[in-house]
């Protein structure tokens, strides 16, 4: 197990290195100037040059990548363009939030969709598998902006049951004002999890009842929820891992949308930022983070499959 860890850490590296360069060049290659948020009517052309000197961007563009990769290598991922603050010093201010927001959805979503669709596919084509289809199709066919922006209405506007934005009252630090604060952005995203791995938790229930070792249960007698919940389920894990391998990125970057409609202070609306105000030093350093959490994700889930099902152990 050592040696295959260590075999898949060294081919992440190279992966990385192209992931870096090609964000790099399309950041790069992206239309707008970053030094124009700067400029002011008084400014003349020497003053404009001197701030692109002093922001390193009158450089080429491969002298700049390099400049960038040294730094980083060093543990050093620059100063925004927009701010002057260190880019490490405000990704660590917004994880927590865009943390506790995506591995929220991330986990409910999980504890939902895993019964229900086993239950679904255990009732194939019946009233309430038609049910959590139709639910799952709305799910994949609405856009998150649009259902985040009617959850707004509703529930913060027209009821007043709920704040409509941000993760806290200005003057209050109470848990309780975080969790209501959170309650619609984690509802739109359980909506959008739990529609997607429905399709995937469902059918795989009903290709596995499918099995002769299935069929061979119902013959010793046992019951439909005896066998969903010690032969089934087992099985049925193994593309539920595999969703939570890819989903470790979204535990970084957040959900650039969702918390972009609710003003939510995480990864995803810093981005939205970076990316409007071209700081491509804030871009880079959500990027790599999303590409190492993708890399340590996919090893996770390898390895849990080894967990799951001892075969694929030994046929790997």
């Amino acid at each position: 197990m050592r040696r295959y860890i260590l075999r898949r850490v060294g081919q992440a590296v190279p992966l990385l290195l192209f992931i870096s360069i090609i964000s790099f060049a399309l950041i790069k290659l992206a239309p707008g100037d970053p030094v124009l948020s700067f400029v002011t009517p008084n400014m003349g052309a020497e003053d404009i040059e001197r701030i692109r000197q002093n922001l390193g961007l009158d450089k080429p563009m491969y002298v700049q990548y390099l400049l960038w990769l040294k730094n980083v290598l060093s543990g050093d991922l620059g100063y925004s363009i927009v701010n002057h603050r260190p880019v490490m010093d405000q990704l660590l201010e917004r994880l927590p939030a865009t943390v506790g927001l995506m591995g929220t959805g991330l986990v409910l979503s999980i504890i939902i969709a895993i019964p229900i669709s086993m239950y679904a596919g255990s009732h194939k084509n019946r009233f309430f598998d038609r049910i959590l289809s139709l639910f799952s199709y709305i799910g994949i066919s609405i856009p998150s902006f649009w259902f985040g922006i009617m959850l707004i209405y509703f529930f913060a506007l027209k009821l007043h049951w709920l704040p409509s934005m941000g993760m806290r009252t200005i003057g209050s630090d109470s848990i309780l004002d975080i969790m209501k604060h959170g309650i619609l952005p984690v509802t739109v995203l359980l909506f959008m999890n739990v529609s997607v791995y429905m399709r995937y938790i469902r059918s795989n229930t009903i290709s596995q009842l499918e099995e002769d070792y299935v069929q061979i249960q119902y013959a010793y007698g046992s019951t439909t929820g005896t066998v969903l919940r010690r032969h089934v389920l087992k099985n049925v894990l193994l593309p539920v891992i595999t969703i939570l391998g890819m989903s470790l990125p979204e535990l970084i970057a957040g959900a650039f949308i969702t918390e972009s409609v609710f003003s939510w202070p995480g990864m995803g609306s810093l981005g939205i930022t970076a990316v409007h105000g071209l700081d491509y030093p804030i871009i880079m350093g959500i990027t790599m983070f999303s590409s190492i959490m993708l890399v340590v994700g996919n090893l996770v889930a390898d390895i849990l499959y080894g967990v799951v099902d001892p075969r694929i152990k030994t046929m790997r």
